[in-house]
């Protein structure tokens, strides 16, 4: 069973940055899509930024410019650098990663909670 873990949230200061590291088990980052997604209480899980099959990327428009996806293949994790943090991207972020041999399933993590204070 993949199993994916995310870590590095916390509370910071508005124009902070925070570095968030997915670490997956019996999964191996690289062929299917993968990326995080965000939710905060009452609104829909929204997509931050991903990683798509051909290598692509793309990012929700209220984190561009800021934020950047990236993974290190070596140790099989996968990252979310948040820069010039606003109170507004305060959510829990989830990691994401298509699993199945046509990437037809989705694996979630558990959540890491980012606060962003003014």
């Amino acid at each position: 069973q993949v199993q994916l873990v995310e870590s590095g949230g916390g509370s910071v200061q508005a124009g902070g940055s925070l570095k968030l590291t997915c670490a997956a088990s019996r999964y191996r980052f690289g062929y299917c899509g993968r990326g995080w997604y965000r939710q905060v209480p009452g609104k829909d899980r929204e997509l931050v930024s991903k990683i798509n099959r051909d290598g692509s990327t793309k990012y929700a428009e209220s984190v561009k410019g800021r934020f950047t996806i990236s993974q290190d293949n070596g140790q099989n994790l996968l990252y979310l650098q948040m820069n010039s943090l606003k109170t507004e991207d305060t959510a829990m972020y989830y990691c994401v990663a298509e699993s199945g041999s046509r990437c037809e399933f989705n694996e979630w993590g558990q959540g890491t909670q980012v606060t962003i204070s003014s």
